[in-house]
């Protein structure tokens, strides 16, 4: 959760023989963290967990072409979630 705009985003994976096998997200909030999920998820398919890890949030804007500075913010929350499942399976 962004503590200042209140957007929301929820990530999940399932992880088969160490490939991420299917990837979905939920967003409460701006259109901006909507498309950041969505590419999360798009891109996290069939990745590893290590993959995951190393995305950085400058990435995940360059695979949304990009995203303006009042929306910035929706990389980062994208980011957090996928940061969130890599801890969560060590």
């Amino acid at each position: 959760m962004n503590p200042i705009c209140g957007d929301i985003l929820r990530f999940s994976v399932l992880v088969e023989d160490g490939k991420i096998t299917q990837a979905a997200f939920q967003a409460k909030g701006c259109t901006a963290s909507i498309a950041a999920g969505s590419a999360l998820a798009e891109w996290a398919t069939s990745k590893t967990l290590p993959e995951l890890a190393a995305l950085t949030a400058l990435h995940l804007e360059q695979l949304l072409d990009g995203l303006p500075n009042e929306s910035k913010h929706a990389a980062v929350l994208a980011i957090d979630a996928a940061r969130a499942i890599s801890k969560a399976s060590v």
